[in-house]
């Protein structure tokens, strides 16, 4: 069997909300190259890298980058006489040039990244603010801490996706709150995780199945090879569901599975994305092994809205705020107080 039949028997409707996470020990591994095609030393690596890229990667033409001319930039800052760390230091550098926070190597001593998606921008968030409002007295249920705020609207900090969500964890939370005006749903500073979390949590907030993006996969070595564009539906939970207004809270540190969730719930009714554009991250992730035993992580298959749009680049919020110094120096958080406004508003 190809790889190519590999990677599209996995990657089904279901399996994508398995398989999309930041966390590398959740990665699927596909081996992209002949391990006698290229030698173990740094120009074999260095092609057998540039080759999985080039005939995986999925955002070339989206991103408009020409990859023929990066390995021509790089290849001749190889020779085999360079130690692993200039190496390293080479290929890093080289995948630096896709600006995805999906694209990794990994290494025994270092971790290769491209995290401009957030480290370019404001952060927009503060956990010395977020201690503020949470107080002390706040509740814990399925990794989010949750309180009623003394204007009696609904908060909720989910930090990550990295964990499985309970139904009957949720459930608690829902009929806790259920008596507040609106909830503001504050995902800052989310990275990611499970796409089945996202999931989850998203399908408190519909009544009804809904169109929320579409999803392809490679079905070939070209830029170009892809498959047609598969729906991504979102169920509504057999459990509590919540009724009234949403304030969802994003900033650039929301990618990923994260990201994704905020493509989810902006096709929910009631919901409000309020603060900063998302950091993106919407490629399902792939590993593969270069000669010498380096891991390199690699956007696969893209995702896209329900207009379909690519959300690599991150998704704008309804409501854009941005943290404010003099804010921040009152002790009052200029996002969260806006989605208060917002909710008493309407």
């Amino acid at each position: 069997m190809t790889n190519t039949h590999i990677i599209r028997r996995i990657i089904s409707k279901k399996a994508i909300f398995f398989l999309l996470t930041i966390l590398p020990v959740c990665l699927l591994n596909v081996s992209c190259v002949d391990e006698d095609e290229y030698a173990d030393n740094p120009k074999g690596n260095l092609d057998a890298l540039w080759h999985i890229m080039d005939e995986h990667y999925c955002f070339f033409n989206e991103k408009g980058i020409d990859w023929n001319a990066i390995y021509n930039k790089y290849k001749v800052r190889v020779d085999n006489n360079m130690t692993e760390t200039q190496l390293f230091e080479v290929l890093s550098n080289m995948l630096g040039e896709l600006r995805d926070g999906h694209v990794n190597l990994f290494t025994s001593f270092d971790y290769g990244r491209n995290w401009s998606w957030h480290e370019d921008y404001p952060s927009n968030f503060s956990d010395t603010l977020l201690r503020r409002y949470l107080e002390t007295d706040y509740k814990i249920a399925t990794g989010m801490r949750y309180r009623i705020l003394d204007d009696n609207i609904g908060y909720i900090y989910c930090g990550s996706f990295s964990g499985a969500m309970g139904a009957g964890n949720l459930d608690d939370i829902m009929s806790y709150l259920m008596t507040c005006n609106g909830l503001i749903l504050d995902i800052r500073d989310n990275s990611g995780g499970m796409v089945t979390s996202a999931e989850e949590l998203a399908a408190r907030f519909t009544n009804e199945e809904i169109l929320v993006g579409y999803m392809q996969h490679k079905t070939g070595k070209g830029h170009n090879d892809f498959s047609s564009m598969e729906e991504q539906r979102l169920k509504p939970s057999k459990g509590i569901r919540w009724q009234k207004r949403v304030m969802l809270l994003t900033n650039r540190q929301v990618y990923s599975a994260a990201n994704e969730f905020v493509k989810y719930m902006k096709q929910c009714p009631n919901v409000t994305v309020v603060g900063d554009q998302t950091g993106g991250g919407a490629g399902l992730p792939f590993s593969s092994t270069l000669p010498n035993g380096w891991g390199v992580r690699f956007s696969a298959c893209p995702m896209y809205d329900v207009n379909k749009m690519s959300t690599e680049q991150g998704i704008a919020p309804d409501v854009n705020v941005q943290l404010k110094q003099e804010d921040l120096l009152k002790g009052e958080d200029t996002i969260i107080e806006e989605a208060r406004r917002l909710i008493m508003r309407n």
